[in-house]
């Protein structure tokens, strides 16, 4: 929308940083994500050097990368003074006002999706535009339940307060929010990583409504299950988590190895794809395929703080260790390959996988089909008869009743998920790649 706005989208996590030129070779870096390098080269690239980081808020869903994008450049951090961080920052409250460049930052206190969240309307000659944070996304505002349920309705009556303060800014007003399509901390079917605050009054259903008490049912009544890391990384980022370049490299180890960290307490992560893990695996390892939601699903499975084996192919190693550390985890004790712990010997399962015709045998069989979508995708639509589960329930320790279950999600990574977690507790597992698509493809029948 603006030639001064260079947007950093992180796909694995639904989130978008943001490098902006103000002017006079200088930029600023809104809510930077942990690999902050890359930041730094696309400054680099556009021939800016940046002076500043601004922060919107604590983030529960990734580790801040300012500390990363302040150590690289001479740049100072902006945070709310609510925050409480404990590393050296600027703290700024609502009403305050900073130059960088050529414009001018004003701060906007937007309690809502946290309590000490603020906003940066950044003016430069003509230019309006709103870093919001989760304050204000396109089409909804963010969840108000991350800092704890006993804050969630008053966090969302700020919320409300704070889009009536949003609302009266000049329709122009360039909206760039931090949480977007993907992201957990989002709520409504949010899919544009910017917008207006023109269109936003126009088409924001959460703008339309007057009544407070109306405004909080409907935005609480969108909130799902989220991943259970979140509980951590406002504290994490509060203190600072540690830089990259202070962590000891991931090595490369043989599969005795990883057998004996892993009887020692480690969680047995098999990163390659679902097809891979199913056609053979280490036995009781759980499948989390490296793809863009591999930090999302990892930080769902894995407890905060407890160390991970990986099973990776070399090309994915890369990526797997990224994504990771976005999210704090940064106990991988090391990574073997399945080849390696073939030809030692360790022992090793395999899971099927089955199509829509094989699937509805096993069903008249006894077998129990389990949709572990989250409920949103279920209510759309679902196999008809089928059983529902989300995953994040079955992380948490339920399980279904039933001796023979058959997982389907939409693609099949979540699937091989669930049943490798089923068959840890017991139960004999197999999945349905093709999830409500193939099962209708084969006519059977679907519901919404």
């Amino acid at each position: 929308m603006s030639r001064r706005v260079h947007s950093i989208a992180d796909e694995s996590l639904g989130n978008t940083a943001y490098l902006i030129d103000v002017g006079d070779g200088a930029a600023v870096v809104v809510d930077p994500r942990r690999d902050a390098g890359y930041h730094v080269a696309v400054a680099q690239k556009l021939r800016l050097r940046i002076v500043g980081v601004l922060e919107t808020h604590l983030h529960a869903d990734f580790v801040s990368g300012s500390r990363e994008v302040a150590n690289s450049t001479d740049a100072g951090i902006v945070a709310s003074g609510r925050a409480g961080l404990s590393f050296a920052h600027r703290a700024v409250e609502d009403g305050s006002q900073l130059s960088f460049g050529d414009a001018v930052v004003e701060v906007l206190g937007s309690p809502g999706h946290t309590p000490e969240h603020i906003s940066f309307l950044i003016t430069v000659g003509n230019e309006r535009m709103l870093f919001s944070g989760g304050s204000l996304i396109v089409g909804g505002a963010a969840r108000t339940d991350l800092s704890g349920d006993d804050k969630t309705d008053g966090l969302a009556r700020a919320q409300f307060a704070t889009l009536r303060r949003l609302t009266v800014l000049p329709d122009d007003t360039a909206l760039f929010p931090t949480h977007g399509a993907g992201s957990f901390c989002s709520t409504g079917p949010t899919q544009s990583a910017s917008s207006t605050i023109g269109t936003e009054r126009a088409s924001n259903p959460l703008f339309t409504i007057t009544d407070e008490d109306e405004f909080v049912r409907q935005l609480t009544s969108g909130f799902g299950s989220y991943p259970r890391y979140f509980a951590h990384l406002r504290d994490v980022n509060r203190a600072g988590a540690p830089l990259l370049e202070t962590l000891p490299p991931v090595p490369q180890i043989s599969a005795a190895a990883a057998r004996d960290t892993v009887d020692s307490g480690a969680w047995l992560i098999d990163g390659r794809s679902a097809e891979d893990w199913a056609r053979s695996h280490a036995q009781g390892s759980i499948s989390v395929a490296v793809r863009p939601a591999f930090a999302s699903w990892l930080g769902w499975v894995v407890p905060f703080g407890a160390p991970v084996v990986l099973i990776l192919e070399p090309d994915l190693v890369e990526e797997a260790l990224r994504q990771a550390h976005l999210i704090g985890y940064d106990r991988i004790e090391g990574w073997t390959t399945i080849g390696d712990w073939l030809a030692t010997g360790l022992l090793v399962s395999s899971t099927k996988r089955l199509s829509a015709e094989q699937a509805a045998k096993h069903v008249n069989g006894g077998a129990l089909l389990l949709d572990i979508r989250r409920q949103p995708e279920f209510d759309a639509k679902h196999i008809e008869g089928a059983a529902h589960l989300e995953l994040g329930e079955i992380i948490a320790g339920k399980t279904p009743d039933a001796s023979e279950v058959i997982t389907y999600c939409g693609h099949g990574e979540r699937a091989a998920t669930a049943a490798s977690l089923l068959a840890r507790r017991a139960r004999r597992v197999a999945t349905l790649p093709g999830g409500t698509s193939e099962w209708r493809r084969a006519g059977f029948p679907v519901q919404s």
